[in-house]
């Protein structure tokens, strides 16, 4: 059973899906939905002509932290009553990762956890991620760690070196697929752009919430003013805290389109586009490197250590004269553009479904090869 919700875990885990599809005799899959971007998830699902099995159907207006990993709780346990899998998977960090992992835990059912061993050192930052995974990591009794560096996190909290496997992440596999793929129409007509360089924005994490989102927004303001040749898209986030400051704040700008979330294959289509990104989302600093595009992490801390170390990532954080200057570098300086452009993708190659699927016949006793490690 592979437990999806949040447009990342959808895109992360839709290659598995197919890769483990691929092998019936094996593996049976049940795809399962929490409920979260229900309108958002068929529309990321489609490139890979994938649908869900079954929805939670856990989210609603404006409900706390605790109601959803309750509410997750309660319905999941419910699922697996009814039809008890030999193995949960869940990845990455969201509340609903979490809860669907307690739930399989209650149930003694293992946990198999996708991009495991990420790490901020800051339980409160990124908020309430960092602790999300680090909880699921106790659950969890096989890890894939997209990293060596994320192994090694998991290696310092004492997780037995023979329940990590080095995979690479999901989310190069399934962008190279959807970058072979045309989007009929746009997310943004050609015209609108031509002769601008664009900067792409994604920015909605709650951390953010506050203060960042506000200042982000005037910090675009202010790119827009200072530089006649650029124009920036934003794909807004549906929750009113992000959109209305959206709307307010860069709604009169003509340079800003701010348009509704992307389908996954518009989106990378957006990114192949770009001349810079500009996120606050995990996923985003792992795809954009493989398209050789710069990236600013709109964070103060970031767990994705591996972009800031090898060059094609730069932790700028979400106060607007930073994200200023930082933005005016890459778009002024020609050498440090390149030098970004330059540095290869540490974070995957394309082949990470296939090594966790074969990892998986190995912990399940199906096979005796244990796979070999990613970035070996």
């Amino acid at each position: 059973m592979i437990v999806m919700g949040t447009r990342p875990e959808v895109v992360k885990l839709a290659p598995l899906a197919l890769e483990l599809r691929r092998c019936p005799k094996e593996f049976r899959v049940t795809l399962v939905g929490t409920g979260q971007h229900r309108d958002l998830v068929p529309q990321h699902l489609r490139p890979f002509r994938l649908r869900l099995d079954a929805d939670l159907g856990v989210m609603k207006a404006r409900q706390a932290l605790a109601e959803i990993t309750a509410r997750t709780v309660r319905r999941m346990d419910t699922l697996l009553a009814d039809d008890p899998p030999d193995l949960v998977i869940v990845e990455g960090d969201t509340t609903a990762v979490l809860a669907a992992g307690l739930a399989a835990f209650y149930r003694k059912i293992p946990v198999a956890h996708v991009e495991a061993g990420l790490r901020s050192r800051d339980i409160y930052n990124p908020f309430p991620e960092e602790i999300n995974r680090r909880l699921v990591g106790g659950l969890a009794e096989i890890h894939f760690a997209p990293t060596a560096s994320a192994r090694e996190n998991l290696l310092s909290e004492n997780v037995p070196s023979d329940r990590i496997f080095v995979t690479g992440n999901t989310a190069i596999d399934a962008l190279l697929i959807a970058a072979r793929r045309r989007p009929k129409p746009p997310a943004v007509p050609a015209a609108a752009l031509r002769g601008r360089r664009m900067i792409l924005v994604t920015a909605h994490r709650r951390e953010n919430w506050d203060r960042g989102i506000r200042e982000i927004c005037l910090a675009l303001r202010d790119l827009l003013e200072r530089f006649g040749d650029i124009a920036v898209v934003y794909p807004v986030h549906p929750n009113p805290v992000v959109r209305d400051q959206a709307a307010e704040l860069l709604g009169s700008q003509d340079r800003a389109h701010l348009i509704a979330p992307a389908g996954y294959v518009e989106f990378v289509d957006l990114m192949k586009r770009s001349y810079v990104i500009l996120t606050d989302s995990g996923g985003v600093q792992e795809e954009a490197p493989s398209l050789g595009k710069p990236v600013l992490v709109m964070r103060e801390k970031t767990e994705r250590t591996e972009g800031i170390e090898a060059g094609c990532s730069r932790l700028v954080g979400a106060e607007r004269k930073r994200v200023v200057a930082e933005t005016s570098r890459v778009l002024c300086d020609a050498t440090l553009y390149r030098t970004m452009v330059a540095s290869a993708n540490p974070y995957g190659d394309g082949k990470a479904a296939s090594r966790i699927r074969r990892a998986l016949a190995y912990h399940l006793g199906l096979t005796r090869r244990r796979p070999q490690d990613f970035g070996r």
